[in-house]
């Protein structure tokens, strides 16, 4: 009789189970559902991108899967990407709030707040503040050279040595960043930058790793001892910093007088009887959400693209040329430059390109029950833009599968940005730091290549331009040497 009822219960758990990973009506096709697993052990858990791609083949631009008991609908291609994130934006705006990347943050800061009264209030704070400190304007540009001088030294030292650039980028990139938010940079070797990068770079690992999309897809087990805890101790860390630096602010600032991004937003934190969504857990976050943002597709996009540059040395002569010539006489490059560099603009935006640095984006949810491709999507199911579909889109690029400056370019050797460049995704939730970013890559770029020669090493053997998987795609580590150029027209 016992055992009776223990396989009636059985019986009766399979079956909810079963029920509950059902695709509802209309919804998007997909692969079948394993009781439990969901589809799993549809995707390698080291990196499903070739997954995502095959699943498209098979089920088409918009499918579904399940991890564990939950649905996810994947969205492919320029067309229909741009319909869910721009034309219907505020329906796929939303974030899902059940995620590792949610529980190890608390639910605080920017990029994973769920739409609503709330984040749309920090965002634009933050949208005026990140202006008001220099965005797109001289100040920034100065910060910029100011930061690109200390990597030219780091350079200098390094002639004719072999070195890996990678903390050389992310220390700048990071610094740049900083400045906006705490108005200070630090030293390369500083411990503080040093581990908080270390952090970064290890949770952009794990937060689209295995580990979390075992978190993700069984909740029993979140209170494990298991690898992914490793990601709330990176955040505990992370928050202890950035609340040592909120509260040397506190005690230096000048009220109503702010030098930072920090001191805006504790001026806002002493507007009286303000009841909105500002507190000091919320800032904590934000700084570090912010510095992540500004950090890692920065200086993931400039290892890729001077990895890229040293295996294509035509590319980088034809821009050292293009330099050369629009900087004759100039000390140092602007902004403004741009508008005269097509082939250099188009190089800078190939390595974006191929760099895919955030190949899934950042996951969104529906905000209400809507429609995508004549499917039923209910509210709260959670999206995957699958922004690879994009960048590699047949159709929509010259040489969609390979390294080719061309793909911005026209017959007439003009810079042309087509529809489907979408690094920073689109619609309501992109990219908040996209100005800078630009300009970022484009002053470092053109200063670096107008001093120095970069060449791969001779004992390197064979380049390798798989990247590592992760929130943040990243080259493999590599090795560089650099020249002097002896051609620079260079005022002394």
């Amino acid at each position: 009789m016992f055992a009776s009822i223990i396989l009636l219960l059985i019986c009766i758990v399979f079956i909810v189970i079963q029920l509950k990973s059902r695709r509802p009506k209309n919804f998007p096709p997909g692969p079948p559902v394993w009781p439990i697993l969901g589809n799993i052990l549809d995707l390698s858990l080291e990196n499903p991108l070739k997954d995502f791609e095959r699943l498209r083949k098979t089920y088409g631009n918009v499918y579904s899967l399940f991890l564990g008991p939950k649905p996810v609908v994947v969205i492919n291609e320029m067309k229909t990407i741009k319909e869910a994130l721009v034309t219907k934006g505020v329906d796929f705006a939303g974030r899902p709030q059940d995620l590792l990347i949610n529980d190890s943050s608390e639910r605080e800061g920017l990029v994973m707040t769920d739409y609503g009264s709330s984040w749309k209030e920090q965002r634009r704070f933050a949208l005026m503040n990140l202006r008001n400190f220099g965005m797109g304007k001289d100040s920034m540009e100065e910060r910029i050279h100011g930061e690109i001088q200390y990597t030219v030294d780091t350079l200098e030292k390094s002639i004719g040595k072999s070195f890996s650039p990678q903390n050389m980028f992310h220390n700048a990139a990071s610094n740049i960043i900083c400045q906006v938010l705490f108005g200070k940079r630090f030293e390369y070797e500083d411990e503080t930058i040093k581990t908080v990068v270390q952090c970064f770079t290890e949770n952009a690992k794990i937060a689209n790793g295995p580990w979390a999309m075992i978190y993700d897809s069984f909740p029993l087990i979140r209170s494990l001892p298991l690898p992914f805890r490793r990601a709330f101790k990176n955040v505990e860390t992370c928050r202890k910093i950035a609340k040592s630096l909120m509260n040397e602010h506190k005690q230096t600032r000048v009220p109503g007088e702010p030098r930072d991004f920090v001191d805006c937003y504790l001026d806002r934190l002493d507007k009286p009887g303000d009841r909105s969504s500002f507190s000091e857990a919320q800032l904590t976050m934000y700084i570090l959400d912010l510095h992540f943002a500004g950090t890692d597709t920065t200086s993931n996009t400039l290892l890729t693209g001077f990895l890229y540059l040293m295996n294509y040395p035509h590319v980088q002569e034809r821009c050292q040329q293009e330099i050369d010539m629009v900087l004759e006489g100039k000390d140092q490059a602007s902004s403004e430059d741009r508008n005269n560099m097509p082939y250099v603009q188009a190089v800078i935006h190939e390595f974006q390109r191929v760099a895919n640095t955030v190949p899934l984006s950042i996951f969104h949810s529906t905000t209400k029950d809507t429609e995508l491709n004549g499917y039923s999507i209910p509210k709260g199911t959670l999206i995957i833009p699958n922004l690879t579909s994009v960048l590699n889109e047949e159709g929509q690029w010259k040489f969609p599968n390979e390294f080719n400056p061309e793909n911005f370019l026209n017959d007439q050797g003009e810079f042309v940005k087509p529809e489907a460049f979408m690094p920073f995704s689109a619609g309501p939730r992109m990219c908040l730091g996209e100005g800078l970013a630009r300009m970022e890559l484009f002053l470092f770029t053109v200063t670096l290549l107008r001093k120095f020669k970069f060449i791969w090493p001779e004992d390197a053997g064979e380049p390798d331009f798989t990247p590592v998987y992760g929130v943040t795609l990243t080259p493999k580590p590599y090795r560089m040497k650099v020249q002097l150029r002896v051609s620079q027209k260079i005022p002394h």
